[in-house]
Parts: C-alpha cells; structure tokens; sequence
C-alpha cells in the first residue's frame, strides 16, 4: 500500500475521500448513511488506516459483506466482528438487508494482487482424462450468460437477483422451449463431467439447478463480463428476423 494513498468510496453517486489516518463509519447512521431500512445496522462498516493498510471491519451484529474485486474473480464472506485489509486497487463491499442489495465501491491506488481474468481450458472427460467441463455451442453459454447477466454485472450480489427462465429466455428473444432445451443440455453436459446440483425442472428444483449452473459458470470462467455484450447483439439479431417476418407477411 501507498503510504500517501487515498481512498475513494463511491455508494450510489455519493463519493467521499479518506486520507490516510483517518477513519469511516458507514451504517444508518455514521459518515455515509445508507438507508434508513430497520434491517441495517445502525453501525455496520468502519473504514480505518492502520498498519500501512486500508482496513474493512464489519462491526455489525447479523449481516455479512460480499467483498470481491471488481472482476468477481476473488471473493470473501466478511462475517459480524471480521475485518480485512484492503489489496486491490477497486474494491466492491455487497450486503444484503431485509430485501435491498447495496453495493459500495472502494478505490485506492493500491500496490497488491491485481486480477487477472483468463479463458479457462475446457477438458472433455473420457477415458484417464481429468474430469471437467466440456465444449459448449455458441447458443449454450449464451443460455448460461442471460441466466448468470445481473451476478455478471453486480459481483457478489446474490442469487436472488437471478432472472426466472421466462426472463432470461425474453432477454435473449428467445422462446421458453429453445431456452429450457439449451438449458437442459448444458446441464447434462455437466453433469457427465462431473458436476452435481443440476437436477431438477419444476419449481425449487429449477431454481437451484440456475444458482448452481450460473456459480459454476462464474467461478470457472466459463462465462465473464466481456460475454455481456454478445446478449444484446443475440437479441437485436431475433428481434431483425421477427420484423422480417411481419413485414414480409404484411406484403
């Protein structure tokens, strides 16, 4: 760490400095007011210079923080009464109360572990091959992507912001049937390498099968925020074809 550095938080578009030496509250009351939801702490989070580092300590009671790099690569659980230092040069904080999801941004020119997102290899298992994931079509891991989309772009947020296939299959212009097969057969792909958790078609099944596809998809790499993209243009491209359509049956 840099001695002179100084710490940028962002919460919302409200944004504060720290110079070293000092020290930050954040909570429903303190130096940041978060919100005044009854399930927050009214003291969760302080923020202090000590030792060369930047600090996070959750003097909270109950709630836990999601701390991650900006990548989602790297991630910690920081459980009431922890505290951690600082050693990436973005730092996202997620924690949940109640039904709300807050996400705050810490920035420091930090000299530490800078991550680095790399394309995982993908080993077919057969044989006295090491067991692992196997080959995906173009169409799969965009399955994969619109269903893993808000964890993508929120890192450490939880699997309840996860969109039901309904959703995910409209993201994509997709129908509900194209979606559920994709999706069916990513998960038996799966579950022939190696992979548990992926059972289930109807209700809380169903659910867990999409947290545990979209964890895995996340933490191996097998999908990341530079995907993103490729959301959009999978739905601009349906959407073209269906106004084709109905303009040529107009005519």
């Amino acid at each position: 760490m840099k001695t002179d550095a100084t710490l940028h938080i962002d919460f919302a578009g409200e944004e504060h400095d720290l110079p070293p030496g000092s020290e930050f509250r954040i909570g429903r009351r303190g130096d940041l007011v978060i919100d005044d939801n009854p399930y927050l702490h009214r003291d969760f989070i302080v923020i202090r210079f000590t030792d060369g580092f930047w600090w996070i300590h959750n003097v909270g009671g109950r709630l836990p923080i999601q701390v991650t790099d900006r990548l989602g690569l790297l991630k910690a659980v920081l459980a009431p009464g922890a505290r951690t230092p600082l050693v990436f040069d973005v730092t996202l904080l997620v924690f949940s109360a109640g039904s709300t999801t807050y996400e705050i941004e810490l920035t420091a020119p930090i000299d530490g572990y800078l991550p680095e997102s790399a394309q995982p290899s993908r080993i077919v298992a057969s044989g006295e091959t090491t067991m692992g994931a196997t080959d995906f079509t173009e169409s799969q891991l965009l399955a994969i992507l619109a269903l893993a989309e808000p964890l993508l772009r929120n890192p450490g947020s939880g699997a309840e912001r996860l969109p039901t296939s309904v959703d995910a299959s409209r993201r994509l212009g997709w129908t509900i049937t194209r979606f559920n097969r994709k999706l069916d057969n990513v998960c038996e792909k799966l579950e022939r390498a190696g992979v548990s958790g992926l059972r289930g078609s109807t209700g809380a099944g169903a659910a867990n099968r999409r947290v545990r596809l979209v964890e895995y998809a996340i933490d191996t790499l097998l999908i990341s925020t530079k995907d993103l993209p490729k959301l959009r243009a999978e739905a601009m491209a349906n959407a073209a074809v269906r106004r084709g359509r109905i303009d040529g049956a107009e005519r």
